[in-house]
């Protein structure tokens, strides 16, 4: 394998600060958060060299690592805060009532404190970030040779990121949102909503509502519902419990309440071997605890749905959850629909209880 010297330059004028700094790292490893992850990451780049990796696989390799550190850090000052990716058409025209959906949509749901992403084009896209106004929008645009350019409301912002890949860009809509919200749309919207669906269905990605939003007495995504059950649904490909995983709706004042409902008493899960550990804004009495172990019996492996005093060792790395109640079983980690009906219960208790 031949490595350009000239391109090397490009980005270091001098490779020893590379070497320095990857000595300091090694003399100061207990000082630095992640070190052994980072010497990993080491170690494997010197495994590309000697399997004598073709150029252009390193080039792949180089740009997604510099997209996904690069969005990594915009992402980072806002961890805290809640945020809804919005999907949708690029085309949708603004005199459409999906248009006016997604910008009011976005204008409830950012006055509860969440924050919008989108793919930073024209259309839902657009109305989505007109809706949430600049200071509480990020835009992860691809990079295409038509609608590449960014809408007049996200263009030249600090949290606007340009992507070469796809599935980088993916990565960063579904790693960072705590919410999906799907407008019609074309093959992207689609690719975007079953990759979601995928990776919530199973366990993949963290479970997350899932809205498929359309204009009232619209048949786009009804359509699509039919499809799934007559052609998924009844031959078996899907469980009828996956429909849990999402909502169908007509208006923006439901889809933002489907939104935030799921985050009334639901904080976040961690997945700890062999626990499945739901982390609650409120407690769980006794007789909510019975109603859990006895409706979804049929997805504990073993034991019993149990509440835990105290976070476990392994999550001090969070110390921001360290406060929240929590429950925990021997969940099967295979059905996430039904896992998601435990959570919409403990959201609903919570509720009544108000």
């Amino acid at each position: 394998m031949s490595l350009s010297s000239s391109s090397f330059r490009k980005y270091y004028k001098d490779p020893q600060v590379l070497v320095e700094r990857l000595q300091e790292i090694i003399d100061n490893r207990d000082s630095y958060s992640g070190t052994d992850l980072f010497l990993q990451m080491f170690e494997r780049v010197f495994r590309l060299v000697g399997d004598e990796t073709f150029s252009a696989d390193l080039k792949m390799l180089n740009h997604a690592l510099l997209e996904l550190r690069y969005a990594f850090k915009v992402f980072a000052p806002y961890r805290s805060i809640r945020k809804v990716s919005v999907f949708g058409s690029a085309r949708t025209p603004g005199d459409l009532p999906e248009y006016e959906i997604a910008e009011k949509f976005a204008n409830l749901v950012t006055r509860l404190g969440y924050m919008v992403i989108t793919g930073a084009g024209p259309g839902i896209m657009e109305a989505a970030q007109g809706g949430a106004g600049r200071a509480r929008s990020f835009g992860v645009n691809i990079r295409l040779p038509f609608e590449s350019k960014a809408n007049a409301v996200i263009e030249n912002d600090p949290k606007l990121i340009h992507f070469k890949y796809f599935f980088t860009r993916k990565v960063c809509f579904l790693k960072e949102t705590d919410a999906l919200v799907i407008f019609p749309g074309g093959f992207g919207t689609h690719d975007e909503a079953f990759e979601s669906l995928t990776l919530v269905q199973t366990g993949k990605s963290h479970l997350v509502p899932i809205v498929f939003v359309d204009r009232p007495g619209g048949t786009y995504w009804s359509d699509w519902l039919d499809y799934i059950r007559k052609h998924l649904l009844e031959p078996g490909y899907i469980d009828s419990f996956d429909e849990s995983l999402f909502h169908v709706t007509y208006s923006a004042e439901d889809a933002v309440a489907t939104v935030d409902r799921f985050y009334l008493n639901y904080h976040s899960c961690r997945f700890v071997r062999p626990l499945q550990i739901i982390r609650l804004n409120h407690p769980v009495g006794d007789e909510l605890l019975t109603r859990l172990n006895r409706e979804f019996r049929d997805i504990i492996v073993s034991g019993n749905i149990e509440r835990l005093p105290a976070p476990l060792d392994v999550e001090s790395d969070e110390p921001e959850a360290a406060h929240l109640y929590r429950i925990a079983f021997r969940f099967d980690r295979k059905s996430y629909g039904r896992l998601r009906e435990l959570i919409d219960v403990l959201n609903l208790d919570a509720a009544g209880s108000r």
